[in-house]
């Protein structure tokens, strides 16, 4: 029996790459056919979604556009990176700042911001990552961009000699750095922040309680969402009658349902069909999963 098409939910261990963790899952489930969403950096842990087999061409597609993190700030120093692996620039002492204005500071934050992210990010400038130019010497400044901090909350506060530590929980919109808001939070009470500790508690509808970490796997291969579960997790879902199934396979349009959005459409028995979205009263494929001829897939 070939590998099962699905997704695999992994709990990120620090010091690993996305990408590093895409080739223990390549040995692991013995094949070359798996591919991230929702990169995390190396310092990070928590939820990395990885598509296996079919459900690769899935990734673009999710709906993965909110994202959850428990996160510790490190008021008193700022770094070159926003974070714990970059140069200091600057401290101050911060051991006196006023829990009252750390909460006022969150509280800017809160809601739809501009955000200006990290110049080590793997934002693209003119074909190149921004962190590609930085380590190669050049002063990358990226424009602020719009994203949606939905909660930024203080649930710890310690004083450890000038620094002072937060431990927060961050709910977010796709494309905002935790670690810009840790920077902009210290800039703001003029004492300087960076991250230091960053763990991811759910991507769009995956969350941590679903994740398994490589140990995990190593004794256990396997995917923790199969294809057709995966979908129904992520996606609104219509289901097609006979004639509807046999037309999607073939790569032809339905009727509108009046659903907006990309949405899938399963047969009666569940099994995923594709991924279509409404233009001009017909719900036009954007991804057929199931193909005339594919017939039914492994179970």
């Amino acid at each position: 029996m070939g590998v099962e098409s699905g997704l695999v939910v992994v709990d990120k261990p620090s010091g690993m790459t996305s990408h590093d963790v895409v080739a223990r899952l390549r040995g692991l489930l013995g094949t070359r056919r798996i591919g991230h969403a929702g990169t995390l950096d190396p310092m990070a842990t928590g939820v990395l979604v990885l598509g296996v087999q079919r459900a690769t061409r899935l990734l673009g597609h999710l709906a993965l556009d909110t994202k959850a993190y428990t996160a510790t700030i490190r008021l008193g120093a700022a770094t070159s990176t926003d974070d714990a692996e970059g140069e200091v620039l600057d401290t101050a002492d911060a051991s006196g700042v006023e829990r009252a204005d750390i909460l006022a500071g969150m509280a800017g934050l809160t809601g739809d911001i501009e955000q200006v992210p990290s110049a080590v990010s793997a934002i693209k400038i003119d074909g190149r990552r921004a962190y590609a130019r930085v380590r190669d010497g050049e002063v990358v400044t990226l424009p602020a961009r719009p994203v949606t901090v939905s909660a930024f909350e203080l649930t710890d506060i310690r004083r450890v000699g000038t620094y002072t530590d937060l431990d927060a929980r961050v709910e977010c919109s796709s494309g905002m750095y935790v670690r810009a808001l840790a920077r902009d939070l210290g800039r703001g009470l003029g004492v300087g922040g960076h991250l230091t500790a960053l763990r991811r508690t759910r991507v769009g509808p995956f969350e941590l309680a679903a994740a398994r970490t490589l140990e995990e796997l190593a004794e256990h291969p396997g995917l923790t969402h199969r294809l057709d579960a995966a979908v129904a997790a992520a996606f609104r879902v219509r289901v097609a009658n006979a004639e509807e199934s046999a037309a999607l396979a073939h790569g032809r349009a339905l009727a509108a349902a009046g659903i907006s959005g990309v949405y899938a459409v399963t047969d009666r028995c569940g099994r995923v069909l594709a991924l279509v979205s409404e233009v001009d009263g017909l719900a036009k494929p954007v991804l057929v999963l199931t193909p005339a001829g594919a017939g039914q897939p492994a179970p």
